[in-house]
């Protein structure tokens, strides 16, 4: 029993170790545990001393979620056009406006390239010439449509195109003109010209296109060599008001445009120059071998002259079929 009693107290001691080790390390975790934040926070404030090179950069560094972190809109610089500049922050540096002073307004942003100003009327006419006053002159440029005129308005020396439509401009006299040397286009369509002087248009070197569809006239007046479009639809014009061989010399005639007339016959000789003839609904019923071609040079092709229409005129085209080998087109008209 003696002997029982010893291994008892053996056993007993045995667990007390046990029980005090366990206790004992319990305390000594926890302290490791403590201390470990301050150990990192230590190495954070010494992160000036880590030497970052291209092996430990991705341990030492996450970077695996910067930019979902990182805004990078915030980085654009935001520009407002037309605002005003912000206010100062010192109330001092504000001036003293009163206290009625007005709110400023905003300006509109600029736009590319500089803002010219709207054309002045008379800004381009020397003093005492009316035309701008009752036109609008932009650049070397008149326009005078629909501004109930009764005659041409005197020009600006520089005049370059000139549009004087539907007025009441009853003809066109020599001296309207004079002096524009440099005067290319004049569009005179719908108004009630009855006639022109044959000098009214001669002298004018540099003008390429005469406009004068639906007006009144009964002859045409003497063209200049400059010529490259003349349009004088829609008149009274017969063939007694074009005078012989009209249009023989003008060789950089290219558009020739006189429908809705009262011609008798096709205006030959034409250029060479010429691409487009229009004649339709006019009275013509006959032409010669030579209107269009040289009948003694069967050789020839006019390749230019494309558009020949004769629609609308008592013409049979199939009784002249040898006034047509020379073109690169049949005209177009009634061949029955």
């Amino acid at each position: 029993s003696q002997a029982g009693g010893r291994m008892w107290i053996l056993g007993w001691l045995g667990m007390a170790s046990l029980c005090l080790g366990a206790a004992w390390a319990v305390p000594a975790k926890d302290r490791r545990k403590a201390e470990k934040p301050k150990a990192d926070l230590a190495l954070y404030e010494n992160l000036d001393n880590y030497d970052l090179t291209l092996d430990n950069y991705g341990e030492i560094l996450d970077l695996s979620n910067y930019e979902e972190l990182y805004d990078y809109s915030d980085l654009a610089p935001k520009i407002e056009v037309g605002t005003l500049a912000p206010r100062p922050k010192d109330p001092e540096t504000l001036p003293n406006l009163g206290a009625t002073a007005e709110t400023p307004k905003l300006q509109p942003p600029s736009t590319a390239g500089p803002i010219h100003p709207a054309p002045i009327p008379g800004a381009c006419a020397p003093p005492g010439l009316p035309s701008c006053l009752l036109c609008l002159c932009i650049g070397t440029s008149v326009y005078c449509d629909d501004a109930d005129l009764e005659h041409i308005p005197a020009l600006p020396p520089d005049t370059t195109y000139l549009y004087a439509r539907f007025n009441r401009i009853g003809a066109v006299r020599a001296g309207d003109f004079t002096g524009l040397k440099k005067l290319k286009r004049i569009d005179l369509s719908s108004n009630s010209i009855s006639w022109a002087d044959v000098d009214a248009f001669r002298l004018l070197p540099s003008l390429q296109e005469l406009i004068l569809p639906q007006n009144r006239l009964t002859a045409l007046p003497e063209l200049p060599r400059s010529i490259v479009r003349l349009d004088a639809r829609l008149n009274r014009i017969p063939s007694a008001g074009l005078r012989p061989e009209a249009f023989r010399d003008l060789k950089q005639l290219q558009f020739l445009h006189l429908s809705d007339n009262q011609l008798d016959f096709i205006p030959a000789p034409l250029p060479e120059s010429l691409r487009s003839l229009h004649l339709q609904n006019n009275n013509i019923q006959t032409m010669h071998e030579d209107t269009f071609c040289d009948s003694q040079d069967h050789s020839q092709v006019r390749r230019a002259l494309e558009d020949v229409r004769l629609d609308g005129n008592p013409i049979n085209l199939s009784l002249f079929p040898d006034a047509y080998f020379c073109l690169p087109r049949l005209p177009t008209g009634r061949f029955s």
